[in-house]
């Protein structure tokens, strides 16, 4: 769902305000998720920073 979001224009701020459960975190972890999934990566962990 996060993802759609984002590809439909909507900001991670306008996501945060909506989904006040989240965290900046939880959007770049799908980010990076969806990012392994494209170059058929191996995500043993997710570190965020910040």
């Amino acid at each position: 769902m996060i993802l759609s979001l984002l590809a439909q224009g909507e900001s991670s701020e306008a996501i945060l305000d909506d989904y006040p459960d989240l965290e900046q975190a939880d959007i770049s972890a799908c980010l990076a998720y969806a990012h392994s999934m494209i170059a058929h990566e191996r995500i043993d962990r997710i570190a965020v920073s910040g």
